[in-house]
């Protein structure tokens, strides 16, 4: 597979990277939210939205590609967040095997 080329400069979208963690509640117990890992600069490209159902209420989820530098914290399970759009990592991977770039694969949920 030849090299993938990827301008620096059309990572041109700021996104945050977000993990699931256990917060405190404020009653000596916890709650599921997500902690801010990093600020990133990346692309977003939309891919499709797919017309579904979910518990008998129409769905239409939106699939993106997230193209990032290089980084060896980042899981499926995470999501980036920009400007208010919540894009949840369900796949990533490093395209030419450089450990250059990120391409992860995000589908688009409400926050």
């Amino acid at each position: 597979m030849g090299a993938l080329f990827v301008d620096p400069g059309r990572l041109s979208a700021r996104l945050a990277l977000e993990a699931q963690a256990d917060l405190p509640d404020g009653q000596g117990g916890v709650t599921e939210g997500w902690t801010l890992l990093a600020e990133l600069w990346g692309r977003i490209e939309p891919l499709r939205a797919t017309a579904g159902e979910q518990a008998g209420a129409a769905t239409a989820p939106v699939s993106h590609r997230v193209t990032i530098r290089y980084r060896e914290d980042v899981r499926h399970a995470m999501r980036f967040v920009h400007r208010g759009r919540v894009l949840e990592i369900r796949s990533l991977h490093d395209p030419d095997e450089r450990r250059r770039y990120l391409v992860c694969d995000c589908e688009e949920s409400q926050p």
